[in-house]
């Protein structure tokens, strides 16, 4: 049997990326997962005899309603949460307009915020729970003043605060920090190709990180083999941060 198997999983952002590898590794180990992303054309390529493809605006209120309804009705229950859907930007701080700001944070901060609301009432009243929260290395080593840096700030400060307040009914909370990672997201920043060179330099390892190494730390802190462990940080960045 697989360390997932029989769980049911929602990833999001699961149509691409660090989301796409975790979607396919957790389907390795057993689990069901369901893909929820808002890019469709994505979600019909990745949707299979163990994925589900759900459309979501992980900034929409409505919109979380929506998927976690259309789970519950057909699964009857939500083991497991990863919340990976994000955005980036060049742009820097004195370019960053408030529009700029709001929909940052309205992805990468109100989201997993907004998962975590809709989907923890159903792990609290079953008892069992894992949630986990993908932040940045940003977070840590106080890298860029930019919106992005900030909303990743937002989902530390999150995953801390539902680590304390779920922990009583068996739900863990944990968040991992990745470095850079060779994603599509990533391979756009087409204007920061300088500056991902000296992120390589500065890095222990010498190299970016790659998605399935992200995607094996979220399905150990997914699995029961984490089951004494929430409120926990999960640095996967080369050893960037360690300098």
């Amino acid at each position: 049997m697989g360390r997932l198997a029989n769980k049911i999983a929602i990833v999001t952002g699961g149509a691409s990326g660090m989301g796409e590898m975790m979607v396919k590794r957790f389907v390795e180990e057993g689990a069901t997962v369901i893909a929820a992303d808002i890019n469709e054309a994505n979600l019909e390529k990745i949707k299979g005899e163990h994925i589900t493809a759900v459309k979501l605006d992980v900034s929409s209120d409505e919109s979380w309603k929506q998927a976690i309804d259309t789970v519950i009705e057909k699964f009857g229950r939500i083991d497991i949460l990863i919340n990976n859907a994000g955005i980036s930007s060049e742009k820097t701080a004195d370019q960053i307009t408030a529009k700029d700001w709001e929909l940052m944070h309205k992805i990468n901060g109100f989201g997993p915020f907004l998962g975590i609301k809709h989907v923890a009432p159903y792990m609290k009243e079953a008892k069992q729970g894992a949630i986990v929260n993908i932040s940045s290395y940003t977070a840590l080593v106080g890298m860029g003043m930019n919106a992005y840096t900030s909303s990743k700030g937002s989902v530390r400060a999150t995953s801390r605060a539902a680590a304390a307040e779920l922990g009583g009914f068996n739900v863990r909370v944990n968040a991992i920090f990745p470095g850079t990672i060779e994603t599509p997201m990533t391979q756009a920043l087409t204007d920061a190709k300088e500056q991902m060179a000296m992120l390589v330099r500065a890095t222990p390892m010498q190299r970016l990180g790659k998605p399935e190494e992200v995607a094996n730390a979220a399905l150990f802190l997914a699995s029961d083999e984490a089951s004494y462990i929430t409120g926990a940080e999960l640095v996967i960045d080369g050893g960037y941060s360690a300098r």
